[in-house]
């Protein structure tokens, strides 16, 4: 009897249909809402300002810096401070992420080197980057050198404890056969400490290129006549407000490229690491 009522129920839940919502379906759905949701949040900032529920003094709506932005650009004034605020990150970023990159492939794989460098990287690291930019205009006076060496030295932080932490993760089986096989030095760090450290390199990199950006707009904030930082202090001082935004926009654009850019070069050299 059991037997027979079991044999029913299962009928009957096999006959039951089965409801799910197609994964091509909600694929869709997520792509289009993670398109639309900028501009909704744009559309009700808009809204809020033109009912006056928001003081446009201090957020002016999304149309208002949308003119501005195309006065700036139409000037040329915009692609000269956004050229120019790359530059200074590019090149702060390359003087302190070669040395860095070097020096952690040593700690990494030199314990001498680690014991004696350790102590120095725990204690510099912790001081905020920013604070030291007085010395730096100190010590290089307000021209270019002074921006530089204030990214350099945050990339530079970075990039050791990055290149270190890879290297002390690479499997000793390959270190012991590129010993065995006695391969010269330079072949040792750049076929085969360096690949095997690239995951954390890209890491730090990444990390890197953002604390770039913030350092160097924050140096021109008070060190520079050009560039979007200045675009942004002199908006505050000025009370262009739009102007402000308008700059705002164009360091989050330049940080989402330059990662955009990041992720294709990491997929090209670590192709293993692809999903």
């Amino acid at each position: 009897m059991n037997d027979v009522a079991e044999a029913t129920v299962e009928q009957g839940l096999t006959a039951l249909p089965t409801q799910h919502l197609p994964k091509s379906s909600f694929a869709a759905s997520e792509r289009w809402l993670r398109i639309a949701a900028p501009f909704i949040v744009l559309a009700l900032w808009e809204l809020i300002v033109r009912v006056h529920l928001l003081d446009q003094r201090f957020f002016p709506a999304p149309s208002m810096i949308v003119e501005d932005f195309i006065a700036y650009a139409q000037s040329g004034q915009l692609v000269t401070d956004t050229l120019t605020t790359l530059s200074r990150i590019l090149v702060g970023f390359f003087i302190g992420a070669i040395p860095g990159t070097i020096l952690g492939l040593f700690m990494g794989i030199n314990k001498w080197v680690r014991a004696f460098m350790d102590p120095i990287v725990s204690i510099l690291y912790p001081i905020p980057k920013i604070a030291i930019l007085p010395l730096m205009l100190l010590i290089f006076g307000i021209g270019e050198a002074s921006k530089y060496s204030l990214v350099a030295i945050g990339v530079f932080f970075l990039m050791v404890i990055n290149t270190e932490a890879g290297v002390r993760q690479i499997q000793q089986i390959y270190i012991d056969v590129a010993r065995a096989y006695r391969i010269k030095p330079l072949s040792f760090y750049t076929r085969v400490l360096l690949p095997g450290a690239l995951p954390n390199v890209f890491a730090g990199v990444k990390l890197s290129i953002g604390v770039g950006i913030i350092l160097g707009v924050a140096a021109e904030f008070t060190a520079a006549k050009s560039g979007l930082g200045f675009t942004i202090w002199n908006g505050w001082q000025t009370l262009q407000v739009e102007r402000m935004y308008v700059a705002l926009v164009m360091v989050s654009l330049l940080g989402y490229l330059l990662t955009a850019l990041l992720d294709e070069t990491e997929k090209l050299l670590i192709p293993w690491l692809r999903p």
